[in-house]
């Protein structure tokens, strides 16, 4: 407060370490230390006409030549302009002009306010060596923030392109230092993880500094129209960078939101880091790769195959009605969705939560469809083949079915994340329970009823597969929250397949014909291996050309070489 003092009491105004500072007019800093005067005795705001007339006097309307100064203090951000009564009649033109201001009440912004408590507009960039630890980095990233801040208040003033020439040093100033800086940077990981841009970063960085700074839930700096001026350069800008706090936005995977009534009446968004990454922040380790982390505990046993989705769902062909199905169970993912389903006492947490069976014939998309599902909700998956649980031992079926959901909750606990249970070719469990005195038949409803019971305890993403419903138990179908049928394709659905799989780059004959190769009718996955086999036939010939009469050799081959007509193998 020394300079602020010194600043009120000193005659020479020019000799005060805050004029050195503001770099302003001599008008300018009568002007603010006028404000200051009245703010320090608990005069938060003045009419202008009475703030100018005292300090300028009112001989020959000498209050009029200092608007100027005035208007410049406002531009830079340093005073706040409030119109009240006038701003309401006066059209958005009358407001701009000088004459105007005298109309209004003025006071001190927040941003000049921060800077009376010691926040020094010289900042020194000279110093390039490496930052000592994390937290010497932190101070300048939150220095940074201060700047854009400072900006955001300033827009239109002259003083623009300085600022920004300043924001400009400090970021090159930062990147140096951190070339050479040896620390852990958890920021770093966080902000290419989540691939942020430099709007996300400033954002996060900004809500992050209230954190640090223990800031109230209703802060001004959470508030979702300040967020956005730190990152627009006008409010056309600020309209279209509103998609970067907007639902599904990378942003929205590390803060949150709460809605509230200003004190206009409206309402408004205050956004906050989530306790996940905050505490990544604040108590950081380096982070391991989620694959790396499950793979390692994965090790000690031999239930699980470790699956990391790599389609999502747009890149599988299927009937509409079906994707739509699947993107409606995804919607839980959506802040809104679960916000209404919590409040309706439906869901109690905020994790999704499905147990779904998928059907219909082998080939149809069943699995690729369940982690394509995996890839939207950015989870792994966890897949064991049901037919690996029947044993020749009494009792060890039952038990397997136990270590079955036993080692998935011992893997969710230690990795700290709830990866998709994928149970393929489920049929075994899920059918009738039959009511017999014979062994066999007693230990497989046993084995059932303990499958029942888990399911019925399961918490998280469960998705069984399976090639018959027919025979589905109605104590299993009661207990699973979707069964979405999948068929084999018709033509419509063929025909893309076709087109989708056979490769761009090639050469095919005057004969060739894909919507003759679509009326067979064919799995996806005898599609895909069909065009395999013609293309390695078509590689190792002379002329390197696809002939309709190898395609439809190929189909031939595959037809006869089933098994089972009807039943097409695993896509």
């Amino acid at each position: 407060m020394l300079k602020l003092k010194e600043f009120l009491n000193l005659k020479t105004i020019e000799k005060t370490q805050i004029y050195k500072e503001l770099k302003c007019s001599k008008n300018e800093a009568l002007i603010l230390r006028e404000l200051c005067k009245h703010y320090v005795i608990s005069v938060a705001s003045v009419n202008a006409f009475t703030l100018l007339s005292s300090i300028f006097g009112m001989e020959k309307y000498a209050y009029l030549d200092v608007l100027g100064d005035l208007k410049k203090l406002i531009e830079r951000g340093f005073v706040n302009q409030n119109s009240s009564f006038f701003k309401n009649i006066e059209s958005n033109k009358n407001q701009t002009l000088s004459l105007n201001l005298l109309q209004c009440e003025l006071s001190l912004s927040e941003y000049f306010l921060e800077f009376l408590e010691s926040k020094s507009n010289n900042l020194d960039f000279s110093k390039k060596e490496a930052y000592a630890d994390y937290l010497e980095y932190l101070k300048d990233e939150f220095m940074r923030v201060e700047l854009y801040e400072r900006l955001s208040f300033i827009r239109k003033s002259a003083y623009n392109s300085e600022l920004k020439e300043q924001i400009k040093l400090c970021e090159d100033y930062i990147k140096e230092r951190l070339k050479k800086s040896k620390f852990y940077n958890v920021l770093s990981d966080i902000f290419k993880e989540f691939n942020l841009n430099q709007k996300e970063q400033i954002i996060f960085l900004t809500l992050l500094r209230e954190e640090y700074l223990l800031s109230n839930e209703n802060s001004t700096f959470r508030e979702m129209n300040f967020l956005l001026s730190l990152v627009s350069e006008d409010e056309l800008d600020k309209h279209k960078n509103k998609r970067l706090l907007q639902e599904n936005s990378p942003l929205l995977n590390l803060i949150e939101y709460d809605e509230y009534l200003n004190s206009f009446g409206d309402i408004s968004k205050s956004f906050f880091i989530t306790d996940e990454i905050l505490q990544r922040v604040i108590n950081f380790e380096p982070k391991q790769s989620k694959k790396v982390k499950i793979e390692n505990v994965l090790k000690d046993q031999d239930i699980f195959e470790l699956i990391e989705p790599r389609v999502n769902i747009n890149d599988i062909i299927m009937p509409e009605n079906t994707k739509e199905l699947l993107e409606s169970i995804l919607k839980q993912q959506d802040k809104k969705v679960l916000e209404r389903l919590n409040l309706w006492g439906i869901k109690n947490n905020k994790n999704i939560e499905a147990k779904i069976i998928f059907y219909g014939p082998a080939g149809t998309g069943k699995t690729m469809s369940a982690l394509a599902m995996a890839k939207s909700m950015k989870k792994s998956v966890l897949s064991f083949d049901c037919s690996k649980i029947l044993s020749k031992w009494v009792g060890e079926s039952e038990q397997n079915v136990r270590k079955i959901f036993d080692t998935y909750k011992n893997i969710v606990q230690t990795c700290k994340q709830s990866p998709i249970l994928l149970l393929n070719e489920a049929d075994q469990f899920l059918s009738t329970r039959v009511e017999s005195s014979a062994g066999s038949d007693k230990m497989h409803n046993q084995m059932q009823n303990i499958f029942l019971e888990q399911i019925e305890r399961f918490s998280g993403v469960m998705i069984a597969t399976t090639n018959f419903l027919e025979s589905l138990d109605t104590a299993f179908s009661r207990r699973f929250d979707y069964k979405i049928e999948f068929k084999k394709p018709d033509f419509k659905d063929r025909l893309k397949m076709w087109e989708k799989f056979l490769p761009k780059k090639a050469e095919f004959d005057k004969k060739f014909d894909i919507n003759i190769l679509a009326n067979y009718e064919l799995s996806g996955a005898q599609i895909l291996m069909i065009i395999k086999n013609t293309a390695l036939k078509v590689a190792i010939s002379k002329e390197g050309i696809f002939h309709m009469q190898d395609f439809l050799e190929s189909i031939q081959k595959e037809l006869n070489s089933s098994f089972d007509k009807s039943k097409i193998v695993g896509f």
